[in-house]
């Protein structure tokens, strides 16, 4: 009979299977050291270049690819597109320019994490989350992730025509600013919550949120569902309306 785990003993999970490629052997030998003492992680493969990513990635067929960006002979952004369709790719790299984040992502990145950026627990969380399909960004790549959303999303709206507004506006400018200052702090938000709303407003679905944020999604349904009670909204768009001050009141 197949061995069977004592009783009231779940089985181990399988390990999330992992290949690093990063062109420091320093680096990459520090990286596999860290994972390997994880029961749930097992790095199957090391790679010094994009091509060495590539041909342990089809040998192996990983969980996680953990990708640099910048290694001699095929790069990581040369090879991200011909691995992601293999397995999800998390980018950790030194690299924080916001047009390298940005490609990387066009090209199938499923996050991007800049060292020094991040703690061990909140790589380790990374990698099983990748595994699992959800994003993750540090800092200054969700920054650029966030910018990137905004450039698509106003090159493709349809903006149409300036509205005709009955009147003249009188109040000064000063004034005008003033006014949406105080209906924003009349909703109440906490910080996180008005963060949260900021980037509602900005596009972001509930998966971008909580990359941007390092929560888990279900923490950012909970927070939205108190911003919608606070803004008495019951639809994204509504609540971002109100929190834009563009919302028609009667």
């Amino acid at each position: 009979m197949p061995n069977q785990p004592p009783p009231g003993r779940e089985p181990a999970p399988t390990p999330v299977r992992v290949v690093v490629a990063d062109d420091n052997p320093v680096v990459r030998a520090g990286l596999t050291a860290l994972l390997h003492h994880r029961e749930d992680i097992d790095v199957v493969a090391e790679a010094a270049d994009g091509r060495q990513a590539y041909e342990a990635a089809l040998r192996h067929r990983p969980d996680v690819v953990l990708l640099d960006v910048r290694m001699p002979g095929v790069d990581g952004l040369s090879v991200l597109p011909h691995l992601a369709p293999i397995a999800p790719v998390l980018m950790l790299t030194y690299s924080d320019e916001h047009r390298i984040v940005q490609e990387a992502l066009l090209r199938g990145a499923g996050g991007y994490l800049v060292h020094g950026e991040f703690t061990v627990d909140e790589l380790l969380s990374a990698v099983r989350d990748a595994c699992r399909g959800r994003a993750h960004f540090t800092p200054t790549a969700a920054t650029a992730a966030l910018a990137h959303l905004r450039a698509g999303a106003t090159a493709h709206a349809d903006v149409g025509p300036m509205p005709q507004f009955p009147g003249t506006f009188t109040e000064p400018l000063s004034q005008l600013q003033s006014s949406v200052g105080q209906s924003r702090t009349g909703f109440r938000l906490s910080g996180r919550e008005a963060e949260i709303m900021d980037l509602i407003a900005s596009g972001m679905n509930n998966q971008q949120i909580a990359a941007a944020c390092f929560i888990s999604e279900k923490t950012v349904k909970n927070h939205i569902n108190r911003i919608f009670a606070k803004l008495h909204s019951s639809s994204r768009a509504e609540a971002a309306a109100k929190w834009l001050g563009t919302a028609v009141t009667t």
